[in-house]
């Protein structure tokens, strides 16, 4: 089969498409054959070497995918040959034709639901649903701003917070990302660029503040962060590219938790449960994915500038040849 492989960290071009054997599932796995796959931000700390993980070389990178079960292992009843599911971490990687994953690494796709709006769940809404509710607590009737909402983990966000009943803010960079924003759901949508954003944003709330802030690039907003919380307020750090400085008075004064998480943290239990609210909301049309950009696996190095660049625009995803 083919699959990208990295032999070296580095930059993207060290994506290589090769020919490698297909893997064999064994009890409790299931091979899945790739009908879309999901790009992420954290594979590109990983290709780069400066993530704190970093598998052994060579690898093929990627959790995030979408396909038709094509072979399964021994044990395995949940799932047989020809069953439509989406992929939330794999044991091979998704980068290729095939992925090799445990049974719990695998979950249902509904028919309404596509093959590239799967691969858009394993990660972004995972970790959108993660941050919310198992992690900053959001409430119905709760105000939640979404920092980057026009993204994959963004317009997850939001979409999760506006069925779960939270007045919604969101901030994106372009007008087509600020458009995007309001059409999955958001009440108010800022402009991130603006030098006023958060005064902006503290005047939407008649000054009270907001509840919860879902913070995709806390070194940028951080420090601004915590002078437009309300009392009893989280932020819930989901991504970073560097260092911050805080005052911490301003979370003393509002009594203010900041929350950090990964998913690679989350025990199997609320994992378990995290998808199992997915897949119900895929299937009542609640959770609609937003593609972005779709390339072919062997634009790997294109796929893995385009999802660092600023400006995102929903899931970028790997689709087969046609």
């Amino acid at each position: 089969m083919e699959a990208i492989r990295v032999h070296q960290f580095g930059e993207p071009e060290v994506l290589r498409l090769e020919q490698v054997p297909t893997p064999q599932p064994g009890s409790g796995q299931a091979l899945v054959r790739m009908q879309a796959i999901g790009v992420n931000p954290v594979e590109t700390y990983i290709r780069a070497g400066i993530y704190s993980y970093k598998p052994a070389l060579p690898y093929t990178p990627g959790n995030d995918g979408a396909g038709v079960v094509e072979q399964i292992g021994d044990s395995v009843t949940e799932f047989k040959p020809g069953d439509r599911v989406y992929t939330a971490g794999s044991i091979s990687g998704t980068y290729a034709e095939f992925a090799l994953c445990k049974t719990e690494q695998v979950h249902r796709l509904p028919v309404n639901v596509s093959f590239a709006q799967g691969a858009a769940m394993g990660t972004p809404y995972a970790t959108a649903y993660r941050g919310l509710f198992q992690r900053a607590g959001a409430k119905p009737g709760e105000t939640v701003l979404v920092h980057g909402a026009s993204g994959g983990v963004g317009t997850a966000a939001v979409q999760l917070a506006r069925a779960r009943g939270l007045r919604v803010f969101g901030t994106a960079g372009s007008d087509e990302g600020r458009k995007l924003a309001r059409e999955q759901g958001a009440h108010e949508v800022f402009d991130h660029r603006a030098p006023d954003q958060f005064e902006q944003i503290m005047k939407a709330t008649g000054g009270r503040g907001v509840d919860v802030i879902v913070e995709l690039l806390a070194n940028v907003n951080l420090g601004k962060d915590l002078t437009i919380l309300a009392k009893g307020g989280r932020v819930v750090i989901i991504g970073s590219r560097g260092r911050v400085e805080i005052d911490p008075r301003d979370a003393m004064q509002r009594d203010a938790d900041l929350r950090g998480m990964v998913m690679p943290n989350t025990p199997p239990a609320e994992l378990a449960s995290i998808h199992a609210a997915l897949v119900a909301g895929l299937e009542n049309g609640t959770l609609r994915p937003v593609i972005g950009k779709e390339f072919r696996l062997a634009e790997a190095a294109q796929a893995h500038r385009a999802v660092m660049e600023p400006g995102a625009f929903g899931k970028i995803v790997f689709v087969p040849e046609k």
